[in-house]
């Protein structure tokens, strides 16, 4: 188990590690939570045995553009060439994709001369939806064996590789720019960012868009989702920081939105600079966050909240298991990773874990070395309660559950505050 880590403690201090948007060293300390193992570092049976690397994994941010960081950058090679996470698990997820991809082509007649382009684009989830609709797509997905799926099962044509500057001029230079390139939930993941930014502008058509959505480091402070920190989630990201990201590759953000997913996001509307009129969106959340974007304050009150959870959580679960009772968990999900771990949450209160993810089914979790199991489990062994690790999907999991809650099953959502449902 790893964890006894020490939060926040008042004293903020500093890393001598370089800001990833604007290079700046001296990044103020947020929350450590010690030794890590990579969160979707799925075990096989016959690696229970062996051991497991750990990675030091400490939140921390920079006073000049306010971008929340991670302090290590696990190589992307370990990380993404081979991928567990299929966006197409999730129903809310594909639902979603759908009702951006449809606003898009509609809002910007995208047709047969067009070009939609997903970065990270998983199993197609998102494009299938534009190719559907007979708009040429792209995806660009560094995972080989997702890649595969989304051309195979849904007809989007994908390269495998990392997107950057150099990826982005060659394909510009071959005819493929976009005329609106989506990254959904990648930014955080990637080390070069300014890269990733400057491949942006060097595939977008004069009057493209970009379209990012990104978990909100507004939402993740305010409802302690410390969870959704592991090492392949790099950055936090607030308007402020990404104002200046894009501003840096002559980038404009000319819209923003908040959304529910993954526990409170942002998406963002960025075009070349002059290009679009900056709506009144964007002056207004800019403003707002300037009340406590750069409050150190600010920051350290979420490492003390950490804590509290974390008491309350743990407490909960030692007093059912004193009962007698049986606990499992749903969701092998990455955050899941991480609570378990910070929390020192482990086989002596929990029996197993179930997933909708056959990919990941009759593996172990990393750390904690769960058994991985099919949900329809939870109704033939009829645990009495349920932690929900997932919980940013809780009602389309509680829906889908509904036999095992009517046969007296419990579910336990941790975050934003522990509750029984």
């Amino acid at each position: 188990m790893v964890h006894e880590s020490p939060a926040a403690n008042g004293q903020t201090h500093q890393h001598d590690v370089a800001c990833r948007i604007c290079g700046q060293v001296g990044l103020n300390s947020i929350l450590s939570l010690g030794q890590t193992p990579l969160a979707n570092a799925l075990l096989r049976e016959d690696q229970l045995a062996a051991h497991e690397q750990t990675w030091p994994l400490e939140l921390a941010w920079c006073p000049d553009c306010s971008l929340a960081q991670i302090t290590e950058t696990v190589p992307p090679e370990i990380l993404f060439r081979e991928y567990s996470y299929f966006s197409s698990f999730s129903d809310t997820m594909v639902a979603h994709a759908r009702t951006i991809a449809d606003r898009m082509r509609t809002t910007r007649n995208l047709g047969p001369e067009s070009l939609a382009v997903e970065i990270a684009s998983n199993d197609g989830y998102l494009l299938q939806w534009y190719h559907k609709a007979g708009v040429p797509v792209l995806g660009i997905e560094p995972a080989q064996n997702i890649a595969k799926v989304a051309e195979a099962e849904r007809g989007v044509r994908t390269i495998s590789e990392f997107f950057g500057k150099d990826l982005a001029t060659q394909l510009a230079q071959a005819g493929q720019r976009a005329d609106v390139i989506h990254a959904n939930n990648v930014l955080a993941h990637v080390a070069d960012l300014n890269g990733v930014v400057a491949g942006f502008a060097a595939m977008l058509k004069p009057n493209g868009v970009v379209v990012v959505e990104a978990p909100y480091l507004k939402d993740l402070l305010d409802h302690v989702e410390f969870d959704t920190i592991y090492h392949e989630h790099l950055c936090y990201f607030s308007l402020t920081a990404l104002k200046q990201l894009f501003q840096q590759h002559g980038l404009s953000i000319v819209d923003v939105e908040r959304l529910t997913i993954h526990g409170g996001s942002l998406r963002i509307f960025a075009s070349h600079a002059g290009s679009a009129p900056i709506q009144p969106a964007v002056v207004q959340l800019l403003q707002q966050e300037s009340t406590w974007v750069r409050d150190d304050a600010y920051y350290q009150s979420f490492g003390n909240r950490v804590e509290g959870l974390r008491k309350q959580l743990v407490e909960l679960l030692h007093s059912i298991k004193a009962d007698g009772k049986r606990i499992a968990v749903y969701g092998a999900s990455a955050k899941g990773s991480t609570l378990l771990n910070y929390f020192g949450i482990g086989t002596e209160l929990l029996d197993y874990v179930v997933d909708r993810s056959t990919v990941k089914q009759g593996r172990y979790t990393p750390g904690t070395k769960l058994k991985i199991c099919d949900p329809t489990r939870l109704t033939e062994d009829q645990p009495d309660y349920c932690l929900l690790l997932t919980w940013n999907f809780a009602e389309e999991v509680l829906a889908q559950q509904a036999k095992y809650r009517d046969q007296g099953g419990k579910f336990i959502v941790p975050i934003p505050q522990v509750r029984v449902a």
